[in-house]
């Protein structure tokens, strides 16, 4: 039965397709945020932005702000291709489950991650009020995010999958006002709960409703490459939509620099987070229009893309051995181990960086490989 995919009535057809096997393009997108994610860690975590130099930051470092939101978009990519089309069938509540499962299996590493990044530069009492939640970390707390949004994503599948698009639409447009309304309140002064949830401008972490609409975007691309990926020419349009989209959305930060009358320094801002956390209009029009823009040149690239940018593939068909690895590998060995924070160079933090994506791909392969000849 042809699928007729009309842009405005997404639930005309209640089957959704089911795709075959890995979209090696995901897999590719997702090792490009990983990627731009280590490079920044390692720049970070062992030089310091405040050593960076000028040519550095921008544009080098201005370009890894693409990774957060490629890397959030990305999930609810893989989330709507490996899961939506199951949500009314009758093994739902086993993938559900498996969902659930993967949330405790990242909260462990988050937990476990945290102890090693604060181990050299805190108190025991200090990680301890960490691991409570009486503080946060920073360059782990992306896995506290995505150990709690696997926990409510799952409930919300089965009323997505049934949802029209309008509502859809309304429902990332009203989580968005929420959002910039929530961060007006105070929250009775609990600092923790409002990081939490929609980020908090003294806590380096992520907001569940704040990026939730990130999720949901990712969610209406993921059904969308369903019904078109397989299809050359639906495919080219949906490329060519998201990169218009994303190349719109970049040009809308330039114009509001230009209107500021300092491109420069708005993009020295971004370079150094402003507008992150919680995230800020100039923030996520560059963050967000960059994400799709690269996620719209991965699935142009399609598989030879991937083939040919293996590493990268590799890293992102397991997103979380390489976060642990790169964690590892930077905080335990080279930072406390080597005690090499200040050590090195900008570049040779750069190019710790890339042997870092190549280490994490390494050992994916291996691990894999190994476990192919148990």
């Amino acid at each position: 039965m042809p699928l007729n995919w009309s842009p405005l009535k997404w639930t005309d057809n209640p089957q959704l397709p089911k795709a075959e096997g890995r979209i090696a393009a995901i897999d590719l997108a997702r090792g490009i945020a990983i990627g731009l994610m280590i490079i920044s860690h390692s720049v970070s975590g062992l030089v310091g932005i405040r050593n960076v130099p000028d040519w550095g930051m921008v544009p080098v470092h201005l370009l890894t702000k693409f990774s957060s939101s490629l890397f959030i978009v990305v999930f609810g990519i893989a989330l709507a291709v490996a899961f939506l089309s199951h949500t009314q069938s009758d093994d739902w509540p086993k993938r559900r489950l498996k969902l659930w499962l993967r949330a405790v299996e990242v909260w462990f590493w988050y937990k476990a991650l945290l102890v090693i990044e604060m181990l050299p530069f805190y108190s025991p009492s200090e990680i301890v009020d960490a691991l409570r939640y009486g503080r946060f970390a920073i360059w782990v707390e992306i896995l506290g995010f995505y150990a709690i949004a696997l926990l409510w994503v799952p409930l919300i599948l089965p009323l997505w999958a049934r949802a029209p698009l309008w509502s859809r639409l309304a429902t990332i447009g009203a989580l968005t006002a929420l959002t910039i309304w929530l961060q007006s309140l105070t929250f009775g002064g609990n600092d923790i709960l409002k990081a939490l949830l929609v980020d908090h401008e003294d806590h380096y972490t992520w907001g569940q409703i704040s990026r939730a609409p990130l999720i949901l975007v990712g969610l209406l691309i993921g059904e969308a490459l369903l019904r078109c990926y397989f299809d050359s020419a639906k495919r080219r349009r949906l490329v060519l939509t998201l990169l218009s989209l994303g190349t719109m959305m970049v040009a809308g930060f330039y114009a509001l620099a230009f209107i500021s009358g300092d491109v420069h320094a708005a993009m020295l801002a971004v370079a150094n987070n402003v507008g992150k956390h919680p995230p800020g209009l100039e923030f996520m029009l560059f963050s967000l229009g960059g994400a799709l823009v690269l996620l719209a040149l991965a699935l142009a690239g399609g598989a030879k893309a991937a083939k040919a940018l293996l590493p990268l593939t590799m890293v992102g068909s397991d997103a979380l051995k390489a976060f642990i690895f790169h964690i590892v590998m930077i905080f335990l060995v080279l930072r406390f181990l080597w005690e090499g924070e200040g050590m090195y160079t900008y570049p040779q933090a750069l190019g710790v960086g890339g042997l870092l994506i190549l280490g994490a791909a390494g050992w994916i392969w291996l691990t894999r490989w190994m476990a192919n000849h148990r």
